[in-house]
Parts: C-alpha cells; structure tokens; sequence
C-alpha cells in the first residue's frame, strides 16, 4: 500500500520524465543544421503499478523514461545507400567526360581544321611548284604542326588518364580511413551501451560515414545483437560486394598494386589495380560508386578488345592464338608486353608476332615468360577486359586508329613517287623506335616476308639486333598517335618530299602532289568517310556520351535528393514539430510541479495544523 508521501514521488517522476524531455528537444532544436543527426524522441511508460488491497485493485507510481531512442527507418537508410552508389557513379563519370570532351572540342573548333587545312594548302602550294625547296620546307614545317597537335591529343588523354588513376589512389585511402573510423566508433557504441545506455550521438557518427562510404562503393550494412537483448552489445558488418570490410571491431583495408606490365598499349605507366590486405584482387569494374566509374572511365573501351581461342600442351612456352576479335593492323592496341589470360589463368608475355593463315586471318603467337601449367583445349585467350563503358582507352584507341589508316594511305601515295633527287619516296610520316629513337620504315624485312608475317612486336623472343640492316622494318602497329612525326630525313632535308612520279623529264611534274590532296576528302578511307569525317564522327559520339552522362548524373541527383527528403521526414529535425513538443513537455513540467505544490499544501495541512 501506498504511503502518506506517496503523491510527492508522482510528481517527481513526472518532473524529472518532462525535464528529459525538455533536455532531449532543445537537443534536436540546437541540431537542426547539423549533418547526419538525427531526431531524438523520449519514450516513456507507465511505472510499475502498486497493488492495493481495496476495492480500486492498483495505484499508478508515476511515469518511466525507457530510452532516447533516435527516429530513423532502415529502408530509407538502404534506399539512400543504393540511390548514393549510383550517384557516386554517374557524377564521377560526368566530371571525366566534360575534361574529355574539353580537349576533343579543340577538333571541332579550331584545332584539328586548323592544323590539317594548313598542311593541305602548303600541298596545294607544292603542286603549283614542286621544285621551290621554300614551300617544301614550309610543307614539312605545317606537317610537323599538325603531327604536334596529334601528339597533344594524345597526352591530354595521357593526364585524364593519370589523373583518374591518382584519384584511385586516393578513393582506396578514403575507404581504408572509412572503415577504420567506423570500426572505432563500434567499439565506442558498445562500451556505452552495454552500461544501458543509447549512445544516439555516435550512431549518427557511425551512419554518416557509412552513408560517405556508399558513394564510393556499392555496400551492404548488418547490424545484429549478440547474446541477449538486453546486453547492449551488436555486431555490425560492413560489406563490399562479397568482401568484408568491418566486421565490428575489425576492419579490413586495401592497397593500390601499380601495374608492371601495360594492359593497353597507349596506356601510361603504372597504372593502378586493388588488392585487400589478404592479396584478394578488388574488381574495380562492378562494385559501383565513384570507384567503379574510374575504373570505367580509365580503362573503358567498348568492349572492343583482344581475344580468341587457342590448343595448347603442358609445359608450352608459347600458345598460338586463332579466331581472334582483331583482324586488322590498325585495330590492334594490346601492349608490346603484357598479360595474356588463358582460361582463367594470367600469364605474362614478353612478345607477340602475327602471320597470316591461307584465308588471310590473323594468327597470333604469344612468347610466355613461364611455361603452361596444363593442357589446353579449345579455351578462350584475352588480353584485356571487355568494358561496355566508352572511357579514355577506348578514345585513344580511336586517335591511334585515325593516324594509322591516314598516315598509311598518304605514306603508300608519297612512296609511289620520286624526290628531286629521283630516287624513291621515303614514309613521309613516321613514328620513333621507344629504344633507339629512330624512325620505323613501314615494310616488311625479307625475313618476315618469308614467314608470311604482317606484325612483330620486337620485344623478348621476338627482339630483333639493332646492328641488323632490317632492324627498323616495321608495321603501323608502332605508328600511335603519341608517336607520329614527319620522317627525320625528309624533314631535315626537303627534296626528299616525292612530289611526282618521275622527274627526269623535268622537276614540275606534280601527279603525286595532286594525288595527295586527293587524299584530303577521299571517302572510302575510314568508314566514317574522309579524315576529317572520322573525327567529326568521333566528337559527335563524344558529345551524345558526355551528354549522356551529364544527363543521367543529374536525374540521380533528383532521384537522391527524393530519397533524402523522405528519410528526412522521418529523422529530420522540424522546428515546428520541435515547437510544439516544448510547449507540451514544459506544460507537463508545470502540471507535475503543481502536483508537488498540490501535495505540500496537504502536508502541510496535516502536518501543522491537525496536530495542533
């Protein structure tokens, strides 16, 4: 049974229940601005009824705060996560795809028709007198230009590119910095909350990070009680695809490996893979978020890569490699050196040659540093990876095409013609040897000729003597947009230009000169059309892909900022709800401090004046 000063202790749960109250909404009120936190509601009950041997049956003790307990719903949570992978992803791959574009824009507007138009009209000037060594050095100077501005393209690529992979690098330090700050702050949660505790504030800490990490990677979040419900104890895993990276107080990290062998071959050094601390490869390429879009956009190429089919035997140092994707020289793109997978096995190849089969396709020969681990029977070989996404590999590619197919056809017109000197036109545009610097001369040597062979990429079993007399004899495989230049010969001496088909009868003929400008519009060179063509082609699909990608980033960010009102109308803080809430909580102080008063009076009554 209740005793005489029972009534006082009502008010003072009542009191006290209020002040949290109080205490809790000043708390959302004071956060309103502050990212990631989340509304904060006291829940309360009835206390433990006395039981009264009367009539009534029991008696109401007062009030009981349960917990602070935070207003969040794990579906938002989730289908903010989700939403926030996908706009990691598309707004990554808009930034890269404006930089891109930005340098492709030269093309269109000024660069490209600039540099090619100049050269031309210096052809034109040729045709109209061949033998004035003044135009054919100012012909050989405009070439230089416009082989100069080809370069650039190329090294713009070269920057994009190493720019996206130093963001790898610095994606792979955000995750790693992520995960080890959320293991920390699980630990903090459970020391707290294992004495009864809601450590509401750490949470927020904890659920912010998560949220910072999801727009890197896809993930996935489990948190699970451990033991009993009422130990305040959970473990909460953080998953990254099928990998853990926390597993409550235990995190995992990754590190960026440096490629030692090129994947393509316009690719700048070392570039980078990801490895997780138990030397388990990452695959950048389907795990979402910003990561998956730098790999995409680095390495993408439009699943335009290198691949077959090959038998081979146990212990093979060499595979032959038939029914390939690429049966063209122009096409070809995969590293002098590099990674060759066989089955699902990786090896490494220190050369390759191409010869011609009885029906003209391709068939390639790989040279392993290492011996085949068993036998192989009609299996697939790839160098490279099929990327559906349009990154900065497959736009190299593109140039590297571009100047292969141009230089080749004016190439074969200028050899078919004579210098001043009447001796046989040189390659006009060449590229440099990476070791020797020297020019390529684009024939086949007697030797390969004999073998039936159209490309040879000179390095490992397939390294050819610089002494030898054919050591330069190359294909256009060598020819990149990197690398294309006016033939030092010719450049340093202008009478090599091949002007005419002959010109013993006289040094005015001008029938290869008037052939080369020909060339300028001749429509059946690139499927595109004309030179010019391709790249218009080019900067057209460019533009339908950067707009693409700025499309799609700004309807995720729509769709990401629906999601986040929804969740906010859940965990938000709403100042008028937050208004109200004081207005009733500080009623309910007043109430139960006038039930104080109430009984003070009464006991006073009794206490005081009865006795008297």
């Amino acid at each position: 049974m209740a005793n005489t000063f029972f009534g006082l202790n009502i008010g003072k749960t009542g009191l006290y229940g209020a002040n949290i109250g109080i205490n809790t909404t000043a708390h959302n009120i004071t956060n309103t601005e502050t990212e990631g936190y989340t509304r904060q509601l006291v829940e309360t009950k009835a206390g433990s009824a006395l039981r009264a041997w009367g009539s009534w049956g029991m008696i109401g003790v007062g009030v009981e705060v349960v917990a602070i307990e935070q207003q969040r719903d794990q579906y938002y949570d989730e289908k903010y996560r989700s939403n926030n992978t996908k706009t990691g992803y598309y707004e990554c791959q808009d930034y890269y795809m404006k930089d891109v574009e930005n340098y492709f824009n030269e093309v269109q507007l000024e660069g490209f028709n600039s540099n090619f138009n100049k050269m031309y009209d210096a052809i034109q000037e040729l045709s109209k007198d061949p033998a004035n060594l003044t135009v054919r050095t100012q012909l050989n100077s405009y070439s230089q230009s416009f082989c100069d501005y080809v370069n650039s393209l190329q090294t713009g690529m070269e920057q994009i590119q190493d720019n996206v992979n130093l963001e790898i690098k610095t994606m792979v330090d955000s995750v790693n910095s992520l995960g080890i700050q959320i293991a920390g702050l699980t630990k903090q949660i459970n020391t707290l909350e294992v004495t009864g505790g809601k450590a509401n504030d750490l949470r927020d800490q904890r659920n912010l990070l998560v949220d910072e990490l999801s727009n890197i990677v896809n993930i996935s979040v489990e948190e699970r009680i451990v033991g009993e419900a009422t130990a305040g104890v959970t473990s909460y895993t953080v998953k990254i695809g099928e990998t853990t990276l926390v597993d409550t107080y235990e995190y995992h990290q990754m590190h960026v490996v440096p490629r030692v062998e090129k994947m393509n071959q316009s690719d700048i050094e070392g570039l980078y893979d990801i490895e997780w601390d138990s030397n388990q490869r990452f695959d950048g390429y389907h795990n979402g978020g910003r990561m998956q879009a730098l790999f995409e956009v680095r390495d993408g190429n439009n699943e335009q890569y290198f691949n077959g089919v090959t038998t081979a035997s146990f212990g093979d140092s060499s595979i032959i490699v038939t029914d390939t994707s690429i049966n063209k020289t122009e096409y070809l793109h995969i590293a002098e050196q590099g990674i060759v997978t066989v089955g699902n096995r990786d090896y490494v190849y220190n050369g390759f040659r191409v010869t011609l089969d009885e029906d003209g396709n391709y068939v390639y020969e790989f040279a392993l540093d290492e011996d085949l681990k068993k036998d192989y029977d009609e299996v697939e070989v790839r160098v490279g990876q099929s990327i559906s996404y349009k990154g900065i590999n497959y736009y190299m590619q593109q140039l590297d095409e571009f100047t292969r197919v141009f230089t080749r056809e004016f190439n074969k017109l200028h050899k078919s013609g004579v210098d001043l000197n009447n001796e046989q036109g040189l390659d006009y545009f060449n590229s440099r040897d990476k070791v020797s610097g020297d020019n390529y001369v684009f024939e086949q040597s007697p030797n390969e000729e004999d073998y039936n062979m159209v490309i040879s990429s000179k390095t490992g079993e397939f390294a050819v003597d610089h002494d030898d007399e054919f050591a330069r004899n190359g294909s256009y495989y060598f020819m990149t947009a990197g690398r294309m230049c006016v033939t030092d010969a010719i450049y340093d001496d202008p009478s090599k230009i091949a002007a005419a088909t002959d010109v013993v009868n006289g040094v005015s003929r001008n029938d290869i000169a008037l052939e080369l400008i020909a060339l300028k519009n001749k429509t059946d060179m690139f499927k595109q059309g004309s030179p010019a063509g391709f790249l218009q082609a080019l900067i057209a699909e460019l533009g339908i892909d950067a707009a693409k990608a700025t499309s799609f980033a700004e309807n995720q960010q729509d769709i990401l900022a629906t999601v986040q009102n929804q969740r906010l109308s859940v965990s938000g803080v709403d100042m008028d709800e937050e208004s109200m809430a004081l207005v009733r909580y500080q009623n309910a102080y007043n109430l139960s401090a006038k039930v104080i008063s109430t009984m003070n009076e009464m006991y006073d009554r009794l206490i005081n004046y009865m006795g008297a």
